[in-house]
């Protein structure tokens, strides 16, 4: 059983804090990714439950095993880092094999081991050459064999392909999926790339100055995002932000902003309130101008292929329009829109929380 429980951990380093009591629970089999900004504390969390780092305060368990004071290697976690940490001088079998030899295993068990590392991941006709002669997602699916012929409780990645080209990345996330739903080893992911986390993990941890600042699934995240943090983190290209404020209306409440009045049945916000505004790309829908709830101007088109990126300004704030290709051949000047109300994101422009709208 590989649960792992984190209970109000901190990290200082003299007199910097910087993990903030953290609580987390992760279910034996999980894949669960760690996500935010640079120096959020991501990598440190990871590096506290593998024994890399000494945990200042709170409580880590392993199974039921509490393992705060344990070795590295008595915790039965392997690691693959981003810079793939292979011996040069080693063939690829030599390099997958080596923690197996170190720890004292048979020749044979250790070519057996090696053998269907190398058959999952598809290195068997890599097995004789050396890291020099291989290509940057070679090199890391060697990495990751060298963890698997462990079988360990827990895998642990450091952002395993920064490293890589764009077309790589994409090939590697699917070999590190099928890699999970093939061994359904408890996994941690760590990453800045939100892209990464959404498609690969069965939970996302968005973490902030040391602190988490939600967790759920990666469609919980994205369709209900607890905060403006976690909106304009999570989604691609990234939410719209318009300021708006709060005024009465005979139908209930209604946000006003530059272009437009929002009419809501109901809004968590007194009237005077200043308010964000959050409308994701994809929620924004060209229309008639007597069915727009505002109008932008054009200003620069990126297309994709199957959809065009269109950059539009309101007043002096720029907005991101996800637009079908073939709707958007031609596009120019004023662009009236309309947007989907129950994909509305409205939050307090002070605190950043989330305010519950109908």
């Amino acid at each position: 059983m590989a649960q792992i429980s984190l209970e109000k951990v901190i990290k200082r380093y003299g007199a910097v804090q910087t993990i903030h009591g953290v609580d987390l629970e992760i279910q034996d089999g999980e894949f669960v990714a760690f996500v935010g900004p640079s120096g959020c504390g991501k990598s440190t969390m990871l590096r506290m439950i593998a024994g890399l780092e000494e945990i200042t305060g709170g409580q880590l368990r392993i199974g039921n095993v509490v393992v705060n004071d344990v070795e590295p290697k008595g915790r039965d976690v392997a690691m693959v880092f981003q810079d793939y940490a292979l011996y040069p001088h080693m063939t690829v079998g030599q390099n997958i094999g080596f923690g197996l030899k170190m720890r004292g295993e048979s020749s044979s068990i250790i070519a057996e081991k090696v053998a269907e590392a190398a058959r999952i991941l598809q290195l068997e006709e890599l097995l004789d050459r050396r890291p020099g002669q291989l290509s940057g997602g070679q090199r890391q699916r060697v990495a990751m064999g060298r963890a698997i012929v462990r079988k360990p409780k827990v895998f642990l990645f450091d952002e395993p392909l920064s490293n890589l080209d764009a077309k790589l990345r994409v090939e590697m996330r699917t070999q590190i999926k099928r890699l999970h739903r093939m061994l359904r080893t408890t996994t941690i992911y760590v990453t800045h790339d939100q892209v990464e986390a959404m498609t690969l993990a069965d939970r996302v941890v968005v973490l902030r100055k040391g602190e988490i600042i939600q967790h759920g699934r990666p469609l919980e995240l994205y369709e209900r995002p607890n905060c403006r943090f976690v909106a304009e983190f999570i989604g691609s290209p990234q939410m719209n932000i318009l300021p708006g404020r709060v005024v009465s209306s005979d139908r209930g409440a209604a946000i006003e902003f530059d272009g437009g009045t929002i009419v809501l049945a109901r809004l968590d916000a007194p009237v005077g309130a200043i308010v964000d505004i959050g409308l994701r790309p994809e929620h924004l829908h060209p229309c008639a101008a007597a069915e727009a709830d505002f109008a932008v101007d054009v200003d620069v088109l990126e297309e994709l292929g199957s959809d065009t990126l269109a950059v539009c300004f309101l007043g002096g704030r720029e907005l991101t329009v996800r637009i079908a290709a073939e709707e958007s051949r031609g596009l120019s000047g004023k662009l009236p829109l309309r947007f989907d109300r129950k994909h509305l994101h409205i939050f307090d422009a002070s605190t950043g929380r989330r305010l519950e709208a109908a």
